[in-house]
């Protein structure tokens, strides 16, 4: 038997590992013990000494300890833990690249301009909590009785996904997102607490925003139409008024001043996704600005 097993020392000797090290690997199950000498010492056979190779170049590839036992004991296949490993440095090259240019977007601008960076950006660095987040505020904007799916739907465009490989300028603009959503304004314009039918409105905005789109996109300046007709009287009906000049007067000067607002949250997006069509939220500025561009002057309500 003593042919055919090694100890300690030998298995070091062999690999070119301390023999504390082999000794370790040993002790937390990393190595199968074959039997002990007769003076109470430790002995392996070959197999453990393949083990052992493997365990040393995964090791050099700083694979936990952890992971390792739960490839020794069988619980996981090499294929898997590479796999998991690999993925592990896609997200940390990805952490590092938001890093980056978290950095460049504070290296080039004023102090004063640094400052107010700083503190925006201090507020994005963990990226799934900050996405989290975002879409929590969202969750909590949009009223309860719209359906899941318009709602996702809204979402979908207004939370875009961070990139794994970011500019300066789309790191900022991701951390613009949350500063704006904590804005006192923006809640209540997509809460809509004066619209009787919030689900109907909903389903009519997203409708209307696709109708807007190829308008908007061709660059077209904000102008009366079938689209902005479409856009009033989705917004009348949702109200339980008719359709009149008066109103359209009078939401033109009420959602008008909150577009800046707005506008500068669906241009962040923008930014982000770098999407050749112009998302929910430009369009929808769009509309607005064209109910306000032939509105008389608002009647009091």
């Amino acid at each position: 038997m003593r042919e055919s097993t090694w100890t300690i020392g030998q298995l070091a000797a062999r690999t070119g590992l301390p023999v504390k090290t082999v000794r370790y690997y040993s002790d937390v199950g990393l190595l199968p013990v074959a039997e002990r000498s007769a003076g109470g010492h430790r002995r392996y056979r070959p197999e453990a000494l393949e083990q052992l190779h493997l365990v040393q170049r995964l090791r050099a590839l700083d694979t936990p300890i952890s992971t390792l036992t739960q490839l020794t004991s069988g619980e996981r296949g090499l294929g898997d833990v590479i796999a998991d490993e690999m993925g592990l440095v896609r997200s940390r090259l990805a952490e590092l690249r938001w890093r980056q240019a978290t950095l460049e977007a504070l290296d080039n601008c004023s102090a004063q301009e640094r400052l107010r960076r700083l503190e925006v950006l201090s507020r994005v660095q963990r990226l799934p909590e900050a996405q989290d987040r975002l879409a929590r505020a969202w969750g909590q904007t949009i009223p309860a009785s719209v359906p899941a799916r318009l709602a996702d739907a809204v979402i979908a465009q207004a939370v875009p996904e961070p990139p794994e490989n970011p500019t300066a300028d789309v790191v900022l603009a991701y951390a613009e997102l949350h500063t704006l959503t904590r804005h006192q304004d923006f809640p209540v314009y997509w809460a809509c607490p004066n619209v009787r039918d919030k689900a109907s409105l909903y389903a009519d905005l997203l409708d209307t925003s696709e109708l807007a789109a190829d308008p908007v996109a061709d660059g077209l300046s904000p102008r009366p139409g079938e689209v902005l007709d479409h856009f009033s009287r989705a917004c009348a009906r949702s109200r339980g008024e008719d359709d009149t000049p008066g109103f359209r007067a009078y939401m033109g000067a009420h959602l008008h001043g909150t577009i800046p607002l707005f506008r500068r949250y669906w241009q962040h997006v923008a930014t982000i996704t770098a999407a050749q069509r112009p998302n929910l939220g430009i369009t929808h500025c769009w509309l607005v600005e064209a109910l306000a561009s032939q509105a008389a002057p608002a009647p009091a309500r």
